[in-house]
């Protein structure tokens, strides 16, 4: 691992190729991830710095033969390889498998030194590839449930930095960067060739600092709700750069009405509804640069009309001393999140298993991807987690399910984004490292399996 100790540092290394870098921490505590997960995270005092503890890894993809590690009884295999930056994945009632590669909106501009440094984070952990054929969705069929898609079409094309993606009857709609957009659907259909209507526009450009937008359908199919992260780290930019972000979006579906329905949510992505309390959730990226251990990630349920806490504070009342002018007035009623994740794991995919090929104890549990992190001196994420769920609640400590995405070394192989549980109860990953879609299948009888 090389370690590097002046600020410019980073900058150099990407000139260079030099992928796997760290800067050193400094003083702040040493915490765990297990110390910061679960409902009371242990949080140290904050650490301010010129330029952030950084260690990336440097991406070098998946060798012939080489699969993440999942639990004794379970295999995982991939369902398809050589994509464009995978990043979510949506199921059809036929079963037919909607993968969303995309990437990052072009345009968005350097106003501060510490843009700089996270442009160049952002290039270095973002995505594999970089094939022009991104932005995109592509349709795998696999009638028999074998795990090996018998067709492969592009479904839709030529989309702008798409993400989620939600089916209601004949209406199919997509989170772009800055809008959703309606396209007609027809069961069976293997490609969209319509173009696509715009339902509700979305804050975007041109910074568009976090453009990944989450999409759900609420179970009546009467609203759609949207998850549209922050413009900066932590207000940096000015609040007015901030204005309708950093929240959840309710939008009527017949009219595109839109308002916002949580707020304070640095970066929602995973929106689902809970199978048992029909609650709406989300996992949050928070926000970096207080230091290797600050601020936990996390798993949310999402109160309508409620406030998360940024920029102001994080995890309920801890005030962020960065932010001016306070507003102690949205301090005091900030919401503090159910479950923490570990601070810089990049919480993106969010899936409950309702099916039955897994064991019985997954049932109504949420499977976890986590992107991974860079601010932090140690690596976290880069893995697939389940949290267990009892009467709609988190009930116990979160579990590694898939791991070996870093090799031995710290290089990501891979990266998981989006989760989605198929028509079989397979459970998919998006690998937008990787470039692949991974496919976990239960091999023992499911009251023997793990």
């Amino acid at each position: 691992m090389t370690r590097w100790t002046t600020p410019l540092a980073p900058c150099l290394a990407a000139a260079v190729g030099l992928l796997t870098l760290s800067l050193p921490a400094t003083a702040q505590d040493r915490i765990t991830v297990e110390q910061q997960t679960g409902p009371n995270p242990v949080l140290p005092e904050p650490q301010l710095g010129l330029f952030p503890t950084m260690k990336i890894s440097e991406i070098v993809g998946w060798k012939d033969g080489e699969t993440p590690t999942v639990p004794q009884g379970y295999e995982i295999k991939a369902l398809a390889t050589g994509l464009a930056h995978p990043r979510e994945l949506y199921v059809l009632p036929n079963g037919d498998i909607l993968v969303v590669e995309a990437q990052a909106p072009s345009g968005k501009p350097i106003r501060h030194p510490k843009d700089l440094v996270r442009g160049v984070v952002e290039k270095m952990v973002g995505g594999g590839g970089g094939s022009e054929a991104s932005n995109r969705i592509t349709l795998l069929r696999d009638s028999n449930g074998d795990g090996t898609p018998e067709q492969r079409t592009v479904f839709l094309d030529k989309l702008h930095s798409p993400f989620g993606v939600a089916l209601v009857g004949s209406d199919l709609y997509v989170a772009h960067a800055d809008a959703i957009m309606r396209y007609p659907y027809n069961e069976g259909d293997t490609q969209i060739t319509a173009p696509g209507e715009l339902l509700a526009p979305l804050p975007g450009g041109p910074i568009n600092h976090h453009w990944t937008k989450s999409l759900v359908a609420s179970p009546d199919g009467s609203l759609l709700y949207v998850g549209v992260g922050s413009n900066s780290n932590a207000s940096e930019r000015g609040m007015e750069a901030e204005k309708n972000r950093a929240a959840i979006h309710e939008v009527d579906r017949a009219t595109g009405r839109q308002r916002l329905y949580a707020s304070g949510l640095r970066n929602p992505n995973g929106l689902t509804f809970n199978p048992t309390t029909g609650a709406l959730w989300t996992v949050v990226n928070e926000r970096d640069e207080l230091g290797p251990n600050l601020v936990p990630d996390y798993l949310t349920s999402v109160q309508e009309g409620g406030f998360y806490g940024w920029p102001y504070s994080y995890y309920g009342t801890h005030v962020d001393p960065r932010v001016k002018p306070e507003r102690p007035d949205l301090v005091e009623r900030a919401i503090v999140p159910d479950y923490a994740l570990g601070s810089h794991v990049a919480a993106l995919g969010l899936d409950f298993y309702t099916a039955t090929a897994f064991a019985p104890r997954y049932q109504g549990g949420a499977f976890i991807g986590l992107h991974g992190s860079w601010n932090r001196d140690e690596f976290s994420g880069y893995k697939v987690i389940f949290v267990p769920f009892a009467g709609g609640r988190p009930s116990g400590p979160a579990e590694d399910f898939v791991t070996g995405f870093l090799n031995e070394q710290g290089q990501a192989r891979g990266r998981p984004v989006g989760v989605a549980v198929d028509s079989t109860g397979a459970l998919l990953i998006a690998d937008d490292a990787g470039n692949t879609v991974w496919r976990v299948t239960a091999t023992a009888p499911v009251n023997a399996a793990r």
